[in-house]
């Protein structure tokens, strides 16, 4: 019986052919090279999040779905264009954990094709890694600001379970205010309370 060749993912060939667009990376779809997201054209290779963090995300997911207003839903684990280039230019597409969105985002995006983009989301929530905490703390609290994300909440898995929200300042970038580990109330982007001590519950 002969062996079938290894055959390189799309993604992987994509890497070689240089810096992407987001139309690039949107049209390679889904493989099994596992979680990336394109940082200045360039793919990021990020490992599979543990179960805690999963759960982390399908429990909040819960909690906000309870409290949206009608015009905004929430969703799990989906690429974002960040609207940082022109379209012909190498892009930045990240995959946050959790987002709020308008809910005509899927409407446009089954009319158009394309990728959520940053100017529909309300909200972007990240739950850290012990591979992503640099990343969620610095590069992505960067990018999201820039892309004109209102609101950035960080969760900590560390214990105590903590949420940090962050929310827009004009020219300073996020301004956090201090993490919360019991329970979090605020009156924006609409008014909710995050049970955070049962996010991993």
């Amino acid at each position: 019986m002969t062996a079938l060749p290894d055959r390189p993912s799309k993604r992987l060939l994509a890497v070689a052919t240089g810096p992407m667009t987001v139309a690039q990376y949107a049209a390679l779809g889904e493989t099994e090279d596992g979680y990336t997201e394109l940082v200045n054209g360039r793919l990021i290779m990020s490992p599979s999040p543990l179960a805690d963090h999963n759960v982390t995300g399908s429990n909040l997911l819960v909690q906000l779905g309870s409290q949206l207003p009608d015009h905004l839903e929430v969703i799990l684990d989906m690429d974002v264009n960040l609207e940082l280039s022109a379209p012909e230019q190498p892009g930045y597409v990240r995959r946050p954990d959790v987002i709020v969105v308008q809910r005509s985002a899927r409407k446009r995006q089954r009319a158009e094709g394309g990728l959520i983009k940053a100017s529909e989301i309300v909200l972007v929530v990240e739950t850290l890694s012990p591979s992503s905490r640099t990343t969620d703390y610095r590069a992505k609290r960067e990018e999201y600001a820039l892309a004109g994300i209102p609101f950035y909440w960080i969760i900590d898995l560390d214990e105590p379970i903590s949420l940090a929200p962050l929310h827009l300042a004009g020219e300073f970038g996020y301004q956090e205010a201090p993490a919360e580990t019991r329970i979090y109330e605020t009156d924006a982007p609409f008014p909710l309370k995050i049970q955070v001590d049962r996010l991993i519950d």
